[in-house]
């Protein structure tokens, strides 16, 4: 079951659904440009040592992965919704490496969804991130929370 809103409040992650958070085509500059700055291992910054590693050429740093993931989670929802941060990522799997020209197409899952016992306008959610490239590969996986304030009555 895939949703859309305008507005994202607590009640609108229901588990199953699924938001599909567009495409995104990863260059191999910003690749390189991310690396140099946050994870400068030779095989994301140094095309000749990475055509000598095990990747074969320059592949994606998993964090700038994470990030471009969590850009478009914040323009497909998290910029409209009632978002109050997150507690916390559970897990993060790179399956394979991104390499420059792939394009990415991002989803969320809801898996569970529980409205805080304390704090009762606001609930948490756990969430399933997946990523894909073009050949429809599986690419890197994120599950975690976000909490998320409850529609006003």
């Amino acid at each position: 079951m895939t949703i859309k809103t305008d507005t994202w409040y607590f009640e609108d992650f229901v588990p199953g659904s699924v938001i599909e958070l567009g495409q995104r085509t990863v260059t191999e500059e910003e690749i390189i440009n991310f690396a140099k700055q946050f994870d400068p291992q030779s095989f994301h910054v140094d095309k000749e040592a990475a055509s000598h590693s095990i990747f074969g050429g320059v592949i994606a740093s998993g964090w700038h992965t994470c990030g471009m993931i969590m850009r478009m989670v914040v323009d497909g929802f998290l910029a409209n919704s009632s978002s109050m941060g997150s507690p916390g990522v559970d897990e993060i799997r790179w399956i394979l490496p991104v390499r420059p020209g792939d394009t990415l197409t991002v989803t969320a899952e809801t898996l569970a969804s529980k409205v805080s016992t304390s704090k009762p306008d606001r609930g948490v959610i756990n969430t399933l991130w997946k990523a894909v490239n073009q050949d429809g590969k599986l690419v890197c996986t994120i599950t975690g929370m976000g909490m998320f304030g409850r529609r006003p009555a």
